[in-house]
């Protein structure tokens, strides 16, 4: 994949209400917009990668890409779960992210609790590779720095690319 790692930010809003209900794992979903700038070379699956909530802190992240085939969705969606413990919900929030990796395919499961096992080891994953030096250094990149100054933005703005 020739894009990563990928650069995009944009507005927080509210999914299928699914991973927190069901899966107890909360994840912040990106507008369609965001999702239809998505290069085509970036696949469905699981990534993982730096996050960061308006000028907040960044972030371990993990992120499905995809139709979530558990669930059948009829449409495309980014769900990133940001690994940390928020005190409230950042929905309209400004989400900042840098897709470093690739971890799997996106594929169905026979249980939620094996699909709620999957997520978990997706997690593990990502907080070990990301540890890794050529890793760490994209949590410091310039994009998060020009996002925090850019907190005011207009919420319908967005912001994708491999070069800003």
């Amino acid at each position: 994949m020739k894009h990563l790692p990928y650069f995009c930010k944009g507005e927080v809003v509210r999914g299928f209400g699914r991973g927190s209900k069901e899966l107890g794992i909360l994840t912040a979903n990106f507008t369609d917009s965001v999702v239809e700038l998505l290069p085509g070379d970036i696949s469905t699956g699981i990534y993982y990668g730096w996050a960061c909530v308006g000028s907040g802190d960044i972030h371990k992240m993990v992120m499905s890409i995809g139709w979530n085939p558990y669930y059948n969705n009829a449409k495309k969606s980014m769900e990133t779960h940001v690994i940390h413990t928020f005190k409230e919900d950042f929905y309209g929030q400004i989400l900042s992210v840098v897709l470093v990796g690739y971890i799997r395919p996106e594929r169905s499961y026979d249980s939620l609790d094996a699909l709620i096992a999957a997520i978990n080891n997706d997690i593990e994953e990502a907080k070990r590779k990301l540890d890794l030096p050529e890793h760490l250094k994209l949590k410091k990149d310039n994009f998060f720095r020009a996002s925090a100054s850019s907190s005011m933005m207009s919420s319908n703005k967005i912001v994708n690319g491999h070069d800003l």
